[in-house]
């Protein structure tokens, strides 16, 4: 189970969307995936969960975590050979602990605590409440935005995660986030300049 929730080691830079639902995570996904080039990896339990309430009419439990976090590392690690310098993510590990914290009493399954907390991400971009709520089969709690936005960034500050907060619409979101994921490129291009001068 610890094999399927780790991430396999490759040299690019990974940002994560992290945020409540209906923030504008899955939207700025695809536009950063297509500003830099690269791919993007889904949410997982959006597909898993659709698919349990279309043929069962059952929204997520706890047990669906873990298959949740599985198949969402399973997807994270072969797109991860696929992106070009960046991978950006639409959730983490973390996220789905939040959730777990947050829906069933403080519970979090070991391996998926585990696995959170060891899996890494270069920024996290953590997407405010200052978006309309969509409504869908999957979403809810419409009322408590703040506190699930709450909960996400207290996650984010207890595990010293570097990240930065966006707000606005979807332009000043995408140009602020960009700004951000430069820097991170050109700080790594330099480090692997100074790698290879090192070797000579």
């Amino acid at each position: 189970m610890e094999k399927e929730l780790t991430q396999k080691p490759i040299n690019i830079i990974k940002v994560v969307l992290f945020g409540p639902e209906s923030t504008g995570k899955t939207t700025l996904s695809k536009q950063l995936a297509r500003h830099y080039n690269t791919v993007w990896a889904p949410e997982f339990a959006r597909e898993y969960l659709q698919k349990k309430w279309n043929n069962e009419r059952k929204t997520c439990e706890a047990d669906d975590l873990l298959p949740i976090a599985v198949g969402q590392m399973k997807l994270e690690n072969k797109l991860a050979k696929k992106a070009d310098k960046v991978l950006i993510c639409d959730t983490d590990l973390l996220e789905t602990k939040v959730y777990s914290e947050e829906y069933y009493g403080g519970f979090v399954d070991s391996h998926l605590n585990e696995a959170a907390n060891k899996n890494t991400y270069d920024l996290y971009l953590l997407t405010y409440i200052d978006t309309p709520w969509e409504e869908d089969d999957l979403r809810d709690r419409p009322e408590l935005r703040l506190e699930m936005f709450t909960a996400f960034e207290n996650a984010l500050k207890k595990h010293n995660k570097n990240y930065i907060l966006l707000k606005g619409n979807k332009e000043t979101r995408l140009q602020n986030a960009v700004n951000a994921i430069d820097k991170l490129i050109a700080t790594s291009t330099n480090l692997n300049l100074f790698s290879k001068s090192l070797e000579k």
